[in-house]
C-alpha cells in the first residue's frame, strides 16, 4: 500500500511521504489564493473551492482564513457555510452533509496520532474519517474529533470538543460534549 492508502484506510502511514507532500503543498497553494480573493467574490472563491475540495454543494460560504491539509478529503453539501478561521485536517474523508452552520473557529480533525510514545517518535500518523449529517449547525470554537459522526438535524454547542458520535435531532455540548436534551 502507498502512504496515501495507508492514511485513508486508517492505518499507521508517514505524512512525510512524496506524493502526500505535493498534494499539501497543492492545496496550501489553492489556500493562499483563497485568502487573497476579495470579500464578496463569491464566483472566484466557488471556483477556488471546486479545485481544492473532493465535492463542493451548491452556494458554499467558507470566510477566510480557512485551513485544511489535502482539501481533496472533503465533501461539503448544498449551502455550507464555515466562518471565520475553520480548520478541516482532512488526512482522511470529511463528508459533510447540506445546510451545516459552522461558526467561528470550528475545528474538525480526521488526523491523529499514535497514544504509544515509541510509536510516535518515529514519526507515524492516524487518520479517521469524520461525517456531519445534514441541517447540522456548530457553534464557535467547538472540536471535532477523528472518528466521529454526527447525526441530522443536531445542534453542537460552542466550546464543546466532540470525541464520541452524537445522534441525530439532539442539542450536545460540553467538554467531553454530551447529550442535554432531543430536538
Amino acid at each position: 500500500m502507498t502512504e496515501k492508502q495507508k492514511m485513508l484506510a486508517g492505518e499507521l502511514y508517514l505524512a512525510s511521504d512524496p506524493e502526500l507532500a505535493a498534494e499539501s503543498l497543492r492545496a496550501a497553494q489553492l489556500l493562499q489564493r483563497y485568502s487573497q480573493t476579495i470579500a464578496g467574490d463569491r464566483q472566484s472563491r466557488t471556483a477556488i473551492l471546486q479545485e481544492l475540495l473532493g465535492r463542493v454543494g451548491e452556494s458554499p460560504q467558507i470566510v477566510p482564513p480557512f485551513h485544511c491539509d489535502y482539501g481533496i478529503h472533503i465533501s461539503i453539501g448544498d449551502r455550507f457555510y464555515m466562518n471565520y478561521g475553520g480548520v478541516i485536517l482532512d488526512c482522511n474523508q470529511v463528508q459533510i452533509g447540506d445546510d451545516v452552520l459552522c461558526g467561528p473557529y470550528v475545528q474538525i480533525y480526521a488526523a491523529s496520532h499514535p497514544v504509544d510514545p515509541a510509536v510516535r517518535r518515529t514519526g507515524l500518523e492516524l487518520a479517521l474519517p469524520v461525517t456531519i449529517g445534514s441541517n447540522v449547525w456548530i457553534g464557535g470554537g467547538a472540536i471535532i474529533c477523528p472518528g466521529v459522526t454526527i447525526g441530522d438535524n443536531t445542534t453542537i454547542g460552542a466550546g464543546s470538543v466532540v470525541t464520541k458520535n452524537i445522534p441525530s435531532n439532539v442539542v450536545a455540548a460540553g467538554n467531553p460534549c454530551r447529550v442535554l436534551r432531543s430536538v
